[in-house]
């Protein structure tokens, strides 16, 4: 595995593990093909197979693995791993993405809405469940993303998904603010959640900031930007 410390790299085709720090407005594509585009320049590949282990949402920063060479082979066991994550969720308006991409298109109380009762609403959300993903997702319906039906207004259904969610820790409790530590396993959609939330709560939910934070034994902490890659590469 690729980090901070490390002076040298092993052979990219053999198979390399890269933690990135995914920033905000990248798409995990574009960390992937920045990665092949270096990896090419620096060493002269003429193919090197470059993938990573579980999508983040454009609006979403943190933990990406990245797999090059052989390694790739190894990307359904990561995906397959427990996640963490930081999400800051506004409690009392909804909007269509259940997250920043849309405008806010509903307008709901707060006011009866106290830690405790958050408290009580997040333990109902602890353990096994079904999850509705989001309409504005990569699901496919059809043979079609559903965020592209979703922005051209058309209707449609998606199915449930089993998801399992181990704990649920409040960081922040500010109304109409709330900030959670989540951990919850493969295919849990954490915009989801937050809709799940503010029904919960009798109210509406979007979020305003996810930051992924952990993939199994991989730490955020560990976690190279795509400009300390870059760096990285020209001083060996």
């Amino acid at each position: 595995m690729i980090d901070k410390h490390l002076t040298e790299l092993g052979d990219f085709e053999k198979g390399q593990v890269i933690l990135f720090d995914k920033p905000l407005e990248w798409t995990s594509f574009n960390i992937v093909k920045k990665t092949r585009n270096l990896l090419r320049r620096k060493y002269g590949y003429k193919k090197i197979k470059v993938g990573h282990a579980g999508t983040l949402d454009p609006l979403a920063t943190g933990l990406l693995i990245v797999c090059t060479g052989k390694f790739t082979k190894q990307i359904e066991q990561y995906q397959a791993q427990k996640k963490e994550y930081i999400a800051t969720i506004k409690l009392g308006q909804t909007t269509p993405s259940f997250d920043l991409e849309t405008e806010v298109d509903k307008e709901l109380p707060v006011d009866h809405i106290t830690e405790e009762l958050l408290k009580k609403t997040l333990k109902k959300f602890i353990g096994e469940q079904q999850q509705t993903p989001p309409n504005f997702s990569a699901k496919f319906v059809n043979g079609k993303r559903a965020y592209i039906k979703a922005r051209n207004g058309e209707d449609f259904e998606l199915k449930s998904n089993n998801i399992f969610i181990y704990n649920i820790e409040i960081i922040e409790f500010n109304l109409p603010i709330i900030k959670l530590k989540i951990s919850c396993s493969k295919g849990t959609y954490i915009r989801a959640f937050a809709r799940d939330i503010g029904l919960a709560l009798n109210s509406g939910a979007h979020l305003i900031a996810l930051q992924r934070t952990r993939i199994g034994e991989f730490n955020i902490n560990d976690a190279l930007t795509i400009v300390e890659f870059e760096d990285l590469l020209k001083n060996l």
